[in-house]
């Protein structure tokens, strides 16, 4: 299934990238007068970001209309999805933005992945299908796109590297929750409830398995190597990696908490079953069984990749004080 997705949707020239990025070169994503050399990614670049949000809005219109037509992005996603890859791409560099692209690329295969598996199991149970509107784009993106913007408007160096650790850690924390998500409702586990452990139905906001986890653990390392790799491999972002990986099974873990304490969860009398949905798919109005009403999934997110991206930057600054305090002996 994964093989016929990326042969449907030929995602080659992207991978392509990743492993040409490494050793400085990049080709062929994109054409030549679009993206600008290698030499000015990362925090080396210098470059005025107005020169690049011109190309990044082309580019993200592209990728954005694209996805629409494959339908992993609604109507209003599509705005959403633009100003975030604009925003991203004109004021954290080309690296930021590609590191966004395979973020979306990588949960789009994802959530298309044995579809009507998940369907059948818990379709009725999240309050949105998988097209993504500018609510979903804005709460797994929107802090990584305040840490972009907040990354091409100081000139502290210092600063635009926790920006960028915070960056790591908040898109991190998205990929971690996306890929639990859709991998984790597909395990023949039982999912239980973070918080005590008590058996609930597949796709319980809250309920984590095994393989859930193991799903964000991975997802968040991936991210942090995919940026590393971007940012061509250097000494100086090493521990990027490691980074994505801690604040994103965190940000990943506070997203459960919250799901299973704070978030609106309604309960239909007809169907007997627990759901995010204040409309059943069978047509009934739901009642509130726990949490605040106003609540949402999106709320949840949003919250969880603030929390990832706050503990990747403390994580950089303690890593960057143990560094000083060595050097100063």
């Amino acid at each position: 299934m994964y093989k016929s997705l990326m042969q449907e949707k030929n995602w080659k020239p992207f991978v392509g990238t990743l492993g040409n990025a490494c050793r400085g070169r990049f080709k062929s994503f994109a054409p030549a007068h679009v993206v600008p050399p290698p030499h000015s990614w990362g925090v080396k670049n210098r470059a005025p970001a107005m020169q690049r949000l011109l190309p990044g809005l082309l580019f993200s219109t592209g990728i954005s209309f694209f996805a629409y037509r494959r339908r992993s992005l609604s109507r209003s996603g599509i705005a959403g999805a633009i100003i975030t890859g604009t925003t991203t791409s004109g004021l954290g560099g080309w690296s930021w933005g590609l590191s966004l692209i395979f973020f979306f690329i990588s949960s789009s295969i994802f959530s298309h992945f044995r579809a009507r598996d998940k369907a059948h199991t818990a379709a009725d149970k999240f309050s949105k299908g998988g097209q993504r509107d500018i609510g979903q784009v804005a709460a797994n993106g929107g802090i990584a796109t305040l840490l972009a913007l907040g990354y091409g408007l100081v000139s502290s160096v210092s600063l635009q590297k926790a920006l960028q650790a915070g960056y790591t850690g908040a898109l991190a924390t998205a990929t971690a929750d996306t890929w639990a998500t859709e991998l984790g409702v597909l395990s023949l586990q039982q999912p239980r409830l973070i918080t005590t452990g008590k058996p609930v139905a597949p796709g319980t906001s809250g309920g984590i398995t095994l393989l859930g986890t193991g799903a964000a653990a991975l997802g968040a390392l991936v991210l942090g190597i995919v940026f590393w790799l971007l940012q061509q491999c250097q000494k100086s972002l090493a521990s990027l990696p490691l980074i994505a990986l801690v604040s994103g099974l965190g940000g990943s873990m506070v997203d459960s908490m919250l799901g299973a304490t704070v978030q609106a969860m309604y309960y239909c009398p007809t169907c007997e079953k627990e759901t995010e949905r204040r409309i059943h798919n069978c047509g009934t109005r739901t009642t509130l069984m726990r949490g605040a009403a106003w609540f949402n999934n999106d709320g949840v997110n949003f919250i969880a990749t603030l929390f990832g991206g706050l503990l990747a930057m403390g994580m950089h600054m303690m890593q960057a004080q143990v560094y000083r305090t060595g050097i100063n002996g």
